[in-house]
């Protein structure tokens, strides 16, 4: 068995953000047709489940996951 990769933590600087703009942000994806081809594909998930919504709203402490990387959204 393997072990998760490791949960970076992005300040957002505010209380919720949507998953596009996150992905962009954290760095995790470069630019907005990389990001909507990646949650279209069910590439990306949110607290451990496929998310298909690029306007879902994150809260603080959400996890996200694209490509092995994971970051939590942080205030």
């Amino acid at each position: 068995m393997t072990n998760p990769a490791p949960i970076d933590d992005v300040a957002i600087g505010g209380e919720a953000i949507r998953l596009g703009q996150f992905l962009k942000f954290a760095g995790l994806l470069d630019s907005g047709g990389n990001v909507k081809e990646a949650i279209i594909d069910g590439l990306v998930t949110v607290n451990g489940e496929v998310d298909r919504r690029r306007g879902r709203q994150l809260q603080l402490g959400d996890i996200v996951s694209f490509d092995g990387r994971r970051v939590r959204v942080c205030p």
